[in-house]
């Protein structure tokens, strides 16, 4: 569906990154980060330790990731956020009672009006990741508008008190990627971490969703290295969250075929 190409030219791509000083910025901050909160001792998800020039990040630049790179039966479980918190608490419940790591991809608009969520998912244990601060379409921006998304959910999140939890994942609005917009991201530290499939559970029942369809879609689409990308909150009007009522199902039948949740942040380490 999308190439998944990688820059492995290390050489390259040292210097595409010293010539941007934004990149730097970018990633120093992120890492600096990792040092600033230490995670809590019940904490889900491991603590990877990488560093500004890791090649675990940089084997990520170029790339619209929609799978990790393995042979392995692992999968990746992943959740948007920018509507609002409806269902979180029932998606960190079943992740805990599991011991299953995730990522949540948060608008900087969302961290803005729900910090206190924000430092709820750090203190669980799970990875944030930006999803732009307004979730606009990138096409309709300008350069300097794509960068201000992107850097504004960054500042909006790390005020929001995600601390160590902080990745340097970014995920598009509406999955609209382009090699030019990729490219971008990855000046900016970012690597672009994108799905193989989503439950489609946001569209609730009005747009013809059910739990088991939602349940349906995970499965079908399972594969060593699978991302699946999932959603908290409801639109406006809303109140259910079938994703959250999909997720112990689909965390049941995962197990059953043999397939274990890992945490994407271990992609950055050596």
């Amino acid at each position: 569906m999308h190439s998944l190409s990688v820059l492995t030219n290390r050489g390259r791509l040292g210097r595409y990154l010293l010539g941007t000083c934004a990149a730097l910025s970018a990633v120093l901050l992120w890492a600096l980060a990792q040092g600033s909160v230490a995670p809590p001792a019940e904490a889900v998800a491991p603590q990877p330790t990488a560093t500004v020039d890791a090649k675990g990040l940089h084997a990520l630049f170029g790339s619209e990731n929609r799978v990790i790179r393995t042979h392995e039966r692992v999968i990746a479980v992943t959740f948007n956020a920018a509507w609002n918190d409806i269902g979180l608490d029932s998606v960190l419940g079943e992740l805990a009672r599991r011991r299953a790591p995730a990522t949540f991809f948060l608008t900087g608009d969302f961290a803005d009006r729900y910090p206190a969520v924000v430092r709820k998912i750090a203190a669980a244990g799970h990875g944030l990741g930006n999803h732009s601060f307004s979730h606009p379409l990138f096409e309709d921006l300008t350069e300097a508008g794509r960068q201000h998304e992107v850097l504004a959910a960054d500042r909006a999140l790390r005020a929001a008190g995600a601390g160590r939890a902080m990745t340097p994942f970014f995920r598009f609005p509406y999955s609209e990627t382009s090699p030019a917009h990729i490219k971008e991201v990855n000046a900016l530290g970012f690597a672009d971490i994108e799905f193989t499939t989503d439950t489609n559970g946001w569209k609730g029942t009005e747009g013809g969703m059910t739990v088991d369809r939602a349940v349906d879609r995970a499965l079908d689409a399972l594969r060593p290295g699978a991302i699946l990308q999932m959603h908290v909150g409801a639109s406006q009007g809303r109140t259910e969250v079938i994703d959250a009522h999909a997720l112990p199902r689909i965390l049941d039948a995962l197990s059953a075929r043999g397939y274990r949740v890992i945490d994407l942040r271990t992609l950055l380490t050596l």
